[in-house]
């Protein structure tokens, strides 16, 4: 994975600074570094936010802690991957960072090998997070073409109602019910209505399980 993204240092050692970009620099990765988690926010634009990454994050700092910007970035919807490092081996700060999402809280000296596979983790979960939030876009996109009626059949679809069940809810027919369970399954590209049911979950959708009645052929078509 090495070169797939940018690691981003803040540590108000510049000594630390320049080595670990030493040390990723040999490893293949691209680094910035930053004196201030108060730098790093200045800093930080749009494209750095959409552009693959991690964090190399020094938990004690002057002004804005480390674990103070962790929870800056959740709450402004910025976060990346981090991975904390601290000189003094702080255990509760520690659990407080790994419970608020941190990949891995590493003491200095920093060992390289260890640095290194942080770093590999950090980066396969920024990966991770980044397909699921293009996959979870293109859904809503997919989403946004359906009229309302297709939505509320989709719902009740994804509910396990059958077509008569569907009908009654919503006070149509049931051969308009079939026109508009078509469109849906045409317009969000799938081809099975469990198909439909992870695509729909995914986007806070789906809330229940439907019943295998409801995902046979016959059923379907009922």
């Amino acid at each position: 994975m090495n070169g797939a993204g940018t690691v981003f240092i803040v540590d108000d050692a510049r000594e630390v600074r320049s080595g670990l970009s030493r040390v990723l620099g040999a490893a293949g990765y691209q680094a910035r570094s930053f004196e201030s988690a108060e730098r790093y926010l200045e800093g930080l634009e749009a494209r750095d936010c959409e552009s693959p990454g991690c964090l190399l994050l020094d938990i004690c700092m002057p002004g804005m802690s480390g674990l103070d910007l962790q929870r800056a970035l959740i709450e402004s919807g910025r976060s990346r991957p981090i991975v904390f490092l601290t000189g003094y081996g702080d255990i509760e700060k520690g659990v407080h960072a790994m419970k608020a999402g941190a990949v891995d809280f590493l003491t200095k000296p920093i060992d390289s090998a260890r640095l290194i596979a942080a770093v590999e983790e950090a980066m396969r979960l920024d990966a991770a997070e980044r397909e699921e939030r293009a996959l979870r876009s293109l859904i809503r996109k997919r989403l946004a073409t359906l009229t309302m009626r297709e939505r509320q059949v989709m719902e009740q679809v994804t509910r396990g109602k059958l077509n008569k069940q569907i009908a009654v809810q919503l006070g149509i027919g049931e051969k308009t019910v079939k026109v508009h369970r078509a469109r849906v399954m045409s317009k969000m590209i799938v081809d099975s209505v469990p198909e439909l049911v992870r695509l729909a979950a995914r986007v806070g959708i789906a809330n229940e399980v439907p019943s295998t009645e409801a995902w046979a052929p016959d059923a379907q078509q009922a």
